[in-house]
C-alpha cells in the first residue's frame, strides 16, 4: 500500500519546511514548492530521507493563475498517483506600513494568500484528494492597522476555508491552522522575542513543531472540517495596536 501524498506550498525551508518534514515522519510521501526554482534547505531533505519518505521538488508562482491551476496535476504525474492532503502555505508579504496599501499590492497578496490555494483546493478535490489545511495567522481574530493587504488576503483565507468546507463536502475536509509569532526573522532581536513572549497570555510563544504537530492533527481529523485551530500562545484572544514586529522594542 502506498504511503499517501502531501503537497506542502512554500516548503523549501522555515514553517513551510518543518511541516512537510513532520508529515514525512508521520508517513506521507512530500511534494516540496517553491515560487522559483531552487534546491530545498539540507535539513529539510534529509529529515525526509531520514523519515524513509519520497519527495520531489517543484516550482510554480502562485501569483501566475495558469501555474497555480497546473501545480496540482504537476505532482500527481510526478508521483504516479493522486495527491491526499494539500497544506496551503506559501504567503505573499510585503510591509504596507507607512499608507494604505495599494491595487497592486492587494492584488498581489489576494493572488497568492486567497486565489491560489483556492485553486489549488478546488484542484486537488477534482482529482480525488481528501484534505486540505489552509495555514492562516493569528492576526485574523483580532486585526491590527499594519500590512493591510496581508491581513486582509489572510482573512479572505479564513473566510474561505468555512466556505470551501461546505462547497467540498463530503468529499474534503478543509481546515485551517493560525499559528502566531513562531519564526522570528532579523527584524526582531532576541530580547524583543522573550519580550513579546511574556505579552502572550500562556506566556510563551508557539515552536514549529506545534505548528507542525496542529497541520498533522487537522490532516488526520476525520470528524472535522472548516475548523480553525490557533496555535500561538493565546495571541488571538489578545488586540494589539501594532504587527509584533513594532511591540516591546
Amino acid at each position: 500500500m502506498s504511503r499517501p501524498l502531501a503537497l506542502i506550498t512554500g516548503s523549501f525551508r522555515r514553517l513551510g519546511g518543518h511541516i512537510a518534514v513532520r508529515l514525512a515522519q508521520a508517513g506521507h510521501d512530500v511534494a516540496l514548492h517553491a515560487s522559483h526554482p531552487g534546491e530545498p534547505e539540507t535539513g529539510v531533505v534529509a529529515a525526509i530521507a531520514a523519515a524513509g519518505a519520497k519527495h520531489y521538488v517543484f516550482a510554480a508562482d502562485l501569483a501566475d493563475g495558469e501555474a497555480a491551476g497546473g501545480l496540482i496535476a504537476a505532482v500527481s504525474a510526478r508521483f504516479g498517483r493522486r495527491v491526499d492532503l494539500l497544506v496551503n502555505n506559501a504567503s505573499c508579504f510585503r510591509a504596507d506600513d507607512a499608507s494604505y496599501p495599494t491595487v497592486d499590492s492587494l492584488a498581489a497578496h489576494f493572488a497568492v494568500n486567497a486565489a491560489a490555494p483556492f485553486v489549488l483546493a478546488t484542484a486537488l478535490a477534482e482529482q480525488g484528494g481528501s484534505a486540505v489545511v489552509n495555514i492562516l495567522d493569528q492576526r485574523i481574530a483580532h486585526p491590527h492597522r499594519d500590512q493591510l493587504a496581508y491581513t486582509l488576503s489572510k482573512q479572505a483565507l479564513g473566510e474561505a476555508t468555512r466556505t470551501l468546507a461546505l462547497a467540498l463536502a463530503p468529499r474534503v475536509r478543509v481546515n485551517g491552522v493560525a499559528p502566531g509569532l513562531t519564526l522570528a526573522t532579523d527584524d526582531y532581536s532576541p530580547e524583543q522575542v522573550e519580550r513579546l513572549a511574556a505579552l502572550m497570555p500562556l506566556d510563551r510563544l508557539p515552536t514549529v513543531d506545534q505548528v507542525a504537530d496542529a497541520v498533522l492533527f487537522l490532516a488526520r481529523a476525520g470528524a472535522s472540517t472548516g475548523q480553525i485551530l490557533y496555535v500561538d500562545g493565546g495571541a488571538g484572544l489578545v488586540w494589539f495596536e501594532r504587527d509584533f514586529v513594532h511591540l516591546a522594542r
